[in-house]
C-alpha cells in the first residue's frame, strides 16, 4: 500500500470515526436528558403534595415537623440535578458572550429556586417550589423531544453509510478470495455475485446486469449496465454476475463524497438560518429587558414581591425562543437528508433556498436534453479517390483521442465495420471546433461547419436532412474529402421536464455548441421559449449574463465540465452528474440522475422548503409576540394571567409542533 492509499484510508476512517463520535455523544445526550426528566419528575410529586398552594387549592393540609425544609432539600435536588444541563448551558453562552435559550431558562429556575428559598428561611411570602419543578420537568422533556428529532434527521445518512458491504470478493491471480471492504485498491478485480451489493465504484470488465441504484438516486427502475459501464458502490446488483475493476473507494468513492455533501449542506447555513438566529438572539435581549420591567412595574403596582417575581419567571420561561431555535436546523436535516436519497445533492443550502424564484431554466443540450449518444446515419464522399471504409478508419483512429459523443459514434461505426484505427501523432482539439492530427504523415482533421466557413471552404448544401442531427467534415491536408452525418435522440423526460416548467410559468432556453439547423429543430421539437447555437464553451457565460441583464432569475443545467462557467454565472447552478461525476464543483445543486425532469421536481422542492422554514419561523416568533405581554400580566384586569408551568406548558407545545411540521415537508417525483 503506497502512502497516499494508506492516508486516504486513515482519513477516511478518522472521517467516519468523528462522524460516528458526533452521533454517539448526541444519543449521550438524549439519554441523559430522558434519565434527569424520569428523576425529576419522581421527586416532582411530594413537592406537589407539601407545597402549600397546591394544599390550599385541593384543601387537603400535610404538615408536620421541617415539612418546609424537607420541601426546599427536594427542590434544592431538582434544581441542582434537572436544572444542571440549563446552567451549565448558561455558563456556556455567556462565555461565548451569546446569551440564549440556556440563558433563558438559567435565569428563570435560578430567580424562582433562590426566591423561595429566602421565604423558607424567613423572608416574607409564599414559595412557587412546585412550580420550579414543573419548570424543569417540563424543559427536561422539550429537550428531550427535540434532540430525538434532530437525531432521527441525521439517521438518514448513517442509512447511507450502511449501504456499502463490509467485505468483496477479489480476484487473486485465477483465485477469488474474500477481503475485507478496506482492503480493496484502486485497480483491483474484484466480482460482484447476483444479488450482492457493490462494494465500491468500478467499472464492468464482463459480464451484464440489470443494478438497482434507487437508494442512492431515488431512480426506480433497475438500469441495465454492460462491459465498459461504471458501477457506484452501494447500489444493488441484480441476477447478472459481474467483474469489476475497481475505481473509486474511501473517501473518493461516490458514497463518501454524498454523505460529505450533505453533511456540510446540513450544517452550513443559508440566508433563512441566519435571519432565525438574529430573531432569537433578540428575543433573549427582550425577554430579559421584559422579565426584569415586569418585576419592578408589578413591585411598584401591588407592593407584593411574590407576585413581581412570579410574573418575571414567567415572561423569562415563556419567552424562550426554544421553537425558533428548532425552527430552522430540523427544516434543514430533513429536507438535505430527502433530497440525497431522491439524487438531487445539494452544495449550496442559500442556492437551493432561492430556487423558488427561478423563472428562467436554460438547458445544455447535449446529454441534457437528449442522449447525448451519436449514431453515424451517413457518409457523403467529395473526393473518388476515397471510399467510406478509409473515411470511416480516418476519422476515428484521429477521434480515438478525444472523449466528446461524437467521437464515441464515430468509433462505434469503425467497430460495425470491422475495422482497425491506424496510429496516430500531434494530436490537438480544437476548442469547440473539431480536433486534428497526423495519420501517415498527412494533416488529418474533423471539423464543424463553423470551422469550414472561418476557412473559408465552402459548406456543402445538399446533405441529407436527419433526425437532431450533427455534420462533421473530414479534411485531409485543409482538402474537404466527406461529410458524416450523426444524430442524437431526444430524451422521453426532456418532453416532459419542458411541460412542467412551463405549467409553473417557468421559461426554457437551450444553449448549444451546435449548428444553427439542429438547435432550431431541437428548439422546435421541444416547444421551448428560444436557443442559442454554436456557442462556444468560453461564450456560455455571457448568454446566461445576457438573460439575466433582462432581470430573469436564470438557473442553468448542463453536465459539468464545459458548462462550468456557465454554472457559476447562473443564479442557480444545476449539474447533471451521470453517477460518479459528483466532482461537478461549480454547481450548487447536483441531480445524480441526469434527468432534466429533476429540475422540476428541484424548484418545486426548493418552495416548499422555503415555505416550511418561514412557516416555522412565524410560528415560533408570532407565538412570542402573543405569549410575552399575556406572561407580564397585560390583560390581568379581565382575570388573564398565565402562571409560569402553564407558561412552560405553552412553550414546549411550540417546539413540538415546529418539529412535527419539519417532519411533514416530503420531496414529490
Amino acid at each position: 500500500m503506497n502512502k497516499n492509499e494508506a492516508h486516504n484510508m486513515h482519513s477516511e476512517k478518522q472521517g467516519q470515526s468523528q462522524h460516528q463520535n458526533h452521533h454517539d455523544h448526541h444519543k449521550m445526550m438524549i439519554e441523559d436528558f430522558k434519565r434527569r426528566f424520569f428523576i425529576s419528575l419522581v421527586v416532582t410529586v411530594p413537592i406537589l403534595i407539601l407545597s402549600p398552594m397546591i394544599q390550599s387549592w385541593t384543601n387537603i393540609e400535610i404538615k408536620f415537623m421541617g415539612s418546609q425544609y424537607l420541601l426546599f432539600a427536594l427542590a434544592t435536588f431538582i434544581y441542582f440535578y434537572g436544572g444542571w444541563p440549563f446552567l451549565k448551558g448558561l455558563k456556556d453562552e455567556l462565555s461565548k458572550k451569546n446569551p440564549g435559550m440556556m440563558t433563558l431558562i438559567a435565569m428563570a429556575i435560578s430567580v424562582a429556586y433562590i426566591y423561595s428559598s429566602a421565604t423558607t428561611f424567613g423572608f416574607k411570602g409564599s414559595d412557587f417550589f412546585w412550580e420550579l419543578a414543573t419548570l424543569i420537568d417540563i424543559m427536561l422533556l422539550g429537550h428531550w423531544i427535540e434532540m430525538k428529532s434532530v437525531l432521527s434527521a441525521s439517521k438518514a445518512m448513517d442509512k447511507l453509510a450502511k449501504l456499502l458491504p463490509n467485505t468483496a470478493h477479489l480476484f487473486k491471480g485465477e483465485d477469488v478470495v474474500e477481503v475485507d471492504l478496506s482492503k480493496l485498491k484502486s485497480d483491483d478485480k474484484i466480482l460482484i455475485k447476483p444479488g450482492e451489493k457493490i462494494p465500491a465504484d468500478g467499472v464492468i470488465i464482463k459480464g451484464t446486469s440489470y443494478i438497482n441504484e434507487s437508494m442512492l438516486t431515488g431512480e426506480s427502475k433497475p438500469v441495465e449496465k454492460d462491459k465498459g459501464d461504471k458501477l457506484i458502490g452501494g447500489s444493488l446488483n441484480g441476477d447478472g454476475s459481474l467483474e469489476v475493476k475497481v475505481k473509486n473507494i474511501g473517501k473518493d468513492s461516490y458514497l463518501s463524497k454524498v454523505i460529505e455533501m450533505v453533511e456540510k449542506a446540513q450544517s452550513s447555513k443559508s440566508k433563512t438560518q441566519n435571519l432565525a438566529d438574529k430573531a432569537a438572539f433578540w428575543l433573549t435581549i427582550i425577554a430579559l429587558a421584559v422579565g426584569f420591567s415586569t418585576l419592578v412595574v408589578w413591585y411598584l403596582i401591588t407592593g407584593d414581591f411574590t407576585y413581581a417575581i412570579a410574573r418575571m419567571a414567567t415572561v423569562m420561561v415563556i419567552t424562550c425562543p426554544h421553537a425558533l431555535g428548532l425552527a430552522m436546523p430540523l427544516v434543514v436535516a430533513t429536507s438535505t437528508a430527502q433530497a440525497a436519497k431522491n439524487g438531487l445533492l445539494i452544495r449550496n443550502r442559500t442556492q437551493f433556498e432561492n430556487a423558488r424564484k427561478i423563472d428562467t431554466v436554460v438547458f445544455d443540450k447535449t446529454g441534457t436534453l437528449t442522449h447525448g449518444e451519436f449514431k453515424v446515419n451517413f457518409i457523403e464522399l467529395f473526393d473518388d479517390h476515397y471510399n467510406k471504409e478509409q473515411v470511416i478508419q480516418l476519422a476515428a483512429s484521429l477521434e480515438n483521442n478525444s472523449e466528446h459523443p461524437i467521437a464515441t459514434g464515430i468509433i462505434e461505426k469503425l467497430k460495425e465495420m470491422n475495422l482497425e484505427t491506424i496510429t496516430t501523432s500531434d494530436f490537438k482539439a480544437i476548442k469547440g471546433k473539431g480536433v486534428e492530427g497526423i495519420i501517415k504523415e498527412q494533416k488529418v482533421m474533423v471539423v464543424s461547419p463553423g470551422f469550414l466557413k472561418e476557412k473559408n471552404i465552402e459548406v456543402p448544401t445538399d446533405l441529407p436532412v436527419h433526425g437532431v442531427s450533427t455534420d462533421v467534415f473530414l479534411l485531409l491536408e485543409d482538402k474537404l474529402i466527406a461529410a458524416i452525418g450523426l444524430s442524437d435522440k431526444i430524451r422521453e423526460e426532456s418532453y416532459r421536464a419542458i411541460k412542467r416548467l412551463k405549467k409553473e410559468g417557468i421559461k426554457t432556453w437551450m444553449l448549444t455548441g451546435d449548428n444553427e439547423e439542429t438547435a432550431k429543430q431541437v428548439s422546435a421539437e421541444l416547444e421551448l421559449d428560444g436557443y442559442f447555437a454554436e456557442v462556444l464553451p468560453d461564450q456560455k457565460q455571457d448568454k446566461i449574463k445576457e438573460l439575466q441583464a433582462k432581470g430573469n432569475f436564470v438557473a442553468m443545467t448542463g453536465d459539468g465540465v464545459n458548462d462550468a462557467p456557465a454554472l457559476a454565472q447562473a443564479d442557480v447552478g444545476i449539474a447533471i452528474g451521470s453517477g460518479s461525476d459528483i466532482a461537478a464543483e461549480t454547481a450548487d445543486i447536483i441531480l445524480v440522475n441526469s434527468d432534466p425532469e429533476d429540475v422540476v421536481v428541484l424548484i418545486d422542492f426548493g418552495r416548499a422548503t422555503y415555505k416550511k422554514m418561514i412557516q416555522n419561523l412565524a410560528w415560533a416568533t408570532g407565538y412570542n409576540v402573543i405569549a410575552i405581554p399575556l406572561a407580564a400580566g397585560v390583560l390581568y384586569n379581565v382575570g388573564i394571567v398565565i402562571s409560569p408551568a402553564v407558561g412552560a406548558v405553552f412553550m414546549s407545545l411550540s417546539t413540538v409542533i415546529v418539529a412535527i411540521n419539519a417532519k411533514l415537508l416530503k420531496l414529490k417525483r
